[in-house]
């Protein structure tokens, strides 16, 4: 009998992303004066506005005195009584204050001094929203001069460079102008708030961008001491001077190989090869054609489409005679082909480029030297390469133009903002002229030719006894709920599902290429267009199973896991009483793990982007921002910053990673963590199509799916079909494995691109990976509380030391104390601001999610913006991205908060995120009986 012990161990390398500017940078746009006042007012309403609801009960007292009192007098005076007892009511001043105070008095002495004390508050207050015009005026100019002081700030400038080069060229322009006087005209204000966006994203947000945000590799140490109980003991130093590197976008290379291939003559020179991965069966050849959907140039960030599908030509006498030209030379020159093709079969010119031209379209034949391979550490250098290593003229003199190119990028991180800029026009000009001179009518390029990322220091230490203990053991507990969280877990199970109906249990299958084409055919593409539509909740609030068509107990297992999940969280929200946070007890988690061990996975490498965060002195809670399931994610994007001689980039294509680079530590790494009897093998998705996907080799082997070029040594390519599928019965899961070494095959993804964009082919071999997308959705079927003045409020969540959800107030548009009149002003607009935050007791700071209205903008992808209710100008940026009254709105507590951030520079605290790993194994071990 056997039984599974359970490995866990927390990774001591982590990356940290970190905000470009410190937190203090945008104090300066605060008007703190400003604020005072709108408290003082504020403060002073809501007394008069308790000291007006005692006086209506005493006016209302005098209001049936009059009434029987002084009938045969009239009405009249009851009328004046009753108007100016709704106007007290209302904290509103009556028009002849004075005259209201001898009014009562004559009727009431003690009334009458009662409602003169209140009128004389309530002038003093109006005269107290008087004194605001001038204040907030003096205000906002000197947070105006502050944001042009600020647009001096080189990491700012050099990220908004790229990020918009329209509204870089704006900024002279808006400079020149007067920083005092009127209200900026429109065009100004357009640009302010499109720069305050740009801003805070460099001072508060941690997505990795240019000099917006760095990175910096770090390592967790032993701690000085045994406490946990405080940020401090989590506290990084960066370094002043950061560096970075320029890479050219990727698709500009693309772009360039098409008009190659377009050319007749040039493709004649070009050398091809068949398409790897095909086979014979009896009357057709089959291999795996791939089409590619060029990705929209307008947009910032964009990538080519790649879908791949098992497809299969009639075998004819001069397919068959062309295949064996092919397999006694793997590769010939296009032009050779179509000669040897004209002299076999004594057909004119004509008709052999039309036959060679279809092959190439339908991609039977390829020209793998002009694609770009996901470890090139440089794939404009490798792309000269293969263009010079044709020996060819025109080929060299591409590769020659392309040398102002590679200039260009080069000298593009040391580059200062003007010489930035200059040297974008003479890239985006350079490359143009080699597309005209490759034959293109209209030039064409990515709105982004140039991505650049930052180094903010290597190998930092950090000394966190916690991540060692108690977050540590707090991680290791939510990991086990993962899985019913996880996106993809239902896609695996039910791909286990189809290969035992198909195979049975113990089964194998030899054919792996003809198993991922059924598995598509026959099930998964129907089966995914149905889950697309399917919502998570209904309208009622109860969840909607998964898509079962084959009955698994696996895809029950997590129903019934998230279906827990939720009751449970209901009950914690129906007991929540007035409690701003909700607590998760471990047993909460057990009870939900339990429903999930027949899915769990036996290798779980483990990822995390948490944040740290201090408050009132108390033990420092970690926010746990996002989690992902797979090797080397938080590291492999940024491993060209680390893999050179010294820490940064190799200085060409074809130059090895240094010994102590980032790559060669993150593959020993996996080395380490591989489960005994397997090896790790990357999946890398085909022809590199965004930047973002480019990384250094991490794990000793590499799948080459049909259709696929490896640039690594011909012993660490396993290609399909070396590869089989089989079903261990004692473990009840499906192993893919290689006849080669005769060991299993852990497929991983190390790309950023979402594995569920890949093509089909690597996107079915990793449903037998480690890879995972569980985002933790702790809401998910619990009702929202009842709205006040159109606001519902979400307390924070946690469990142990961790965060999983942080404080949230949803709205609509409709809801917000927005500007609508044009006669507003300033004042009035920023008290009415201030007003709406009391009343729901928001905090200073907030992250604001807009998502919805008219055009669709927002959804799934919508990016939170920060809010500073202290600053007027955050308010007026935060009011640019609401467009219409039905748009939603999320805003969420800022946290950690400035007061408590652990990364600091000599400058000032940093916002910032570490990305960590954790790997588990489950392995069997004999019972002691």
């Amino acid at each position: 009998m056997t039984s599974v012990t359970t490995s866990w161990e927390p990774g001591q390398r982590f990356m940290l992303r970190v905000a470009g500017l410190p937190a203090e940078s945008v104090h300066a746009l605060r008007c703190p004066d400003s604020c005072r006042w709108a408290d003082r007012v504020l403060t002073e309403e809501d007394r008069l506005r308790e000291r007006a609801a005692e006086l209506s009960d005493v006016l209302h007292a005098l209001v049936t005195t009059t009434d029987t009192a002084v009938r045969g007098e009239g009405d009249q005076r009851r009328r004046r009584l009753l108007s100016l007892r709704r106007e007290i009511f209302n904290n509103r001043l009556p028009a002849a204050p004075d005259a209201a105070a001898e009014f009562i008095t004559g009727l009431d002495e003690d009334a009458g001094r009662q409602v003169g004390d209140w009128l004389e508050r309530r002038r003093r207050l109006e005269q107290l929203r008087v004194e605001g015009e001038q204040l907030l005026a003096a205000d906002l100019d000197r947070s105006r001069a502050a944001l042009r002081e600020l647009v001096g700030e080189e990491r700012l400038r050099r990220g908004l460079l790229l990020a918009s080069p329209t509204l870089d060229g704006q900024l002279e322009g808006y400079l020149r102008k007067p920083v005092t006087g009127a209200r900026p005209d429109k065009r100004t204000r357009k640009v302010e708030r499109s720069l305050l966006s740009y801003l805070y994203r460099t001072a508060c947000k941690t997505s990795p961008f240019s000099t917006f945000t760095g990175v910096a590799t770090g390592l967790f140490l032993p701690a000085a001491g045994a406490g946990e109980h405080s940020s401090g003991d989590a506290a990084v130093r960066l370094p002043d001077v950061w560096e970075s590197r320029a890479r050219l976008n990727v698709l500009v290379l693309g772009r360039l190989a098409e008009l190659v291939l377009a050319d007749p003559a040039r493709r004649a020179d070009l050398p091809v090869r068949l398409a790897s991965g095909w086979g014979r069966d009896e009357d057709r050849v089959r291999y795996v054609r791939r089409w590619v959907t060029a990705g929209d140039d307008e947009a910032t960030v964009t990538f080519d489409a790649v879908k791949d599908r098992l497809f299969f030509l009639r075998r004819s006498g001069i397919l068959d005679r062309l295949l064996a030209l092919f397999e006694g030379r793997p590769e010939l020159r296009y032009r050779e082909l179509a000669e040897w093709l004209g002299s076999e079969h004594d057909a004119p010119p004509e008709q052999c480029e039309t036959y060679l031209a279809a092959l190439l379209q339908l991609g039977m034949i390829r020209v793998p030297c002009l694609e770009t391979d996901v470890h090139s550490p440089d794939p404009l250098r490798s792309f000269q390469e293969a263009l010079r290593t044709l020996g060819r003229s025109w080929a060299d003199r591409i590769a020659d133009g392309l040398d102002a190119t590679a200039e260009a990028v080069a000298a593009f991180p040391a580059a200062d903002v003007a010489r930035r800029a200059g040297l974008l026009r003479e890239l985006r000009e350079g490359l143009h002229g080699l597309q005209r001179q490759l034959g293109a009518a209209e030039p064409s390029l990515p709105q982004t030719v140039l991505y650049e990322d930052t180094a903010a220091g290597q190998d930092l230490e950090c000394r966190w006894p916690a991540w060692q203990g108690r977050v540590g053991e707090d991680l290791r507990t939510l990991e086990s709920v993962l899985p019913a969280f996880d996106l993809t877990l239902p896609q695996r199970v039910t791909f286990k599902g189809f290969f035992l109906a198909r195979y049975g249990r113990g089964g194998r299958c030899e054919d792996l290429l003809g198993l991922v084409h059924d598995f598509h055919e026959d099930f998964f593409d129907q089966y995914l267009s149905f889950t697309a539509k399917r919502r998570a909740y209904d309208d009622q609030g109860e969840y909607v199973p998964e898509e079962n068509w084959l009955g698994l107990p696996g895809i029950k297992a997590v129903d019934s896991a998230r279906r827990l999940f939720t009751d449970r969280m209901r009950k914690l929200w129906a007991d929540r009483g007035d409690a701003s946070e909700l607590f998760l007890q471990r047993a909460h988690l057990e009870e939900t793990a339990a429903e999930l061990t027949s899915v769990a996975s036996d290798f779980a490498p483990q990822s995390h982007h948490l944040q740290i965060a201090s408050e009132d002195g108390a033990d420092p809670l970690v926010v746990v921002n996002r989690s992902y399931g797979g090797l080397a994610f938080p590291f492999s994007r940024f491993t060209h910053l680390y893999d050179g001689a010294g820490g940064h980039s190799a200085p060409d294509a074809s130059a090895e990673p240094s010994p102590s680079g980032l790559s060669v530590a993150l593959r020993k790494t996996a080395a380490q963590v591989t489960p005994p009897g397997a090896v790790l093998a990357e999946v890398t998705g085909g022809p590199v199509t965004s930047n973002l996907n480019l990384h250094g080799r991490l794990t000793d082997y590499e799948i080459v799916c049909p259709g696929e070029t490896s640039t690594v040594p011909e012993e660490a390519r396993l290609h399909l079909d070396d590869l089989y599928v089989e079903h261990d019965e004692d473990a009840d899961r499906l192993l893919l494995r290689s006849r080669r070494l005769d060991r299993e095959v852990i497929p991983v993804y190390l790309g950023y691109l979402v594995p569920l964009a890949l093509p089909e082919i690597p996107r079915t071999l990793l449903l037998l990976s480690p890879s995972s997308m569980a985002r933790a959705d702790v809401w998910g079927g619990v009702p929202e509380a009842e709205p006040r003045e159109g606001v519902t409020v979400r307390p924070r969540v946690r469990y142990g030391s961790l965060v999983l959800s942080r404080r949230s107030w949803t709205t609509t548009a409709a809801r917000l104390p927005v500007r609508q009149q044009p006669g507003v002003s300033d004042a009035e607009w920023f008290l009415g601001w201030q007003r709406w935050r009391r009343l729901h007791t928001l905090p200073a700071r907030v992250f604001a999610t807009v998502t919805g209205g008219s055009d669709g903008r927002g959804g799934a992808g919508a990016k939170p913006s920060c809010v500073d209710f202290d600053s007027p100008l955050s308010l007026t940026a935060f009011e640019a991205l609401v467009r219409n009254e039905a748009d939603r709105i999320v805003l969420r507590e800022m946290l950690p908060t400035e007061d408590g951030l652990h990364v600091r520079s000599s400058r000032g605290g940093h916002v910032a995120e570490l990305s960590v790993e954790t790997f588990t194994s489950r392995r069997p071990a004999k019972d002691v009986l």
